[in-house]
């Protein structure tokens, strides 16, 4: 008898970014992707990141960032699209996002990115 697929996939990773201890943990379901950013060890803002409908002049998906669940602020945004982005890109769906984060510089983000990439499960 082989054994079974487990049904939620999930993996995760630690890293220090500018001197912050950061944890991701991505974790795939059926219809999301469920990524949890944080350097608090607590899940932080839950942000959902999903694509339009419709695209761009230039036929590039247009990507939405809406908070369900902690503080609703413009930079909880723009980090939370520009981490999403790239990940419902490649998996074709939804991702939800747990957002802790004491450093959003670009530089954090940049390496937070390539932290998600080492914990990819899609």
């Amino acid at each position: 008898m082989s054994a079974a697929e487990p049904i939620i996939s999930s993996r995760q990773t630690q890293k220090e970014i500018n001197g912050i201890a950061t944890q991701v943990v991505c974790t795939q379901f059926s219809n999301y992707i469920f990524i949890v950013i944080t350097q608090y060890g607590k899940i932080g803002t839950l942000v959902s990141v999903t694509p339009e409908s419709k695209c761009d002049d230039f036929n590039t998906p247009i990507f939405s960032t809406k908070v369900l669940l902690g503080k609703d602020e413009p930079l909880t945004h723009v980090c939370g699209k520009n981490l999403g982005t790239f990940v419902s890109q490649q998996a074709g769906r939804p991702v939800l996002l747990g957002l802790a984060l004491k450093d959003p510089s670009v530089d954090a983000i940049t390496q937070i990115k390539e932290l998600i990439k080492s914990c990819q499960v899609w």
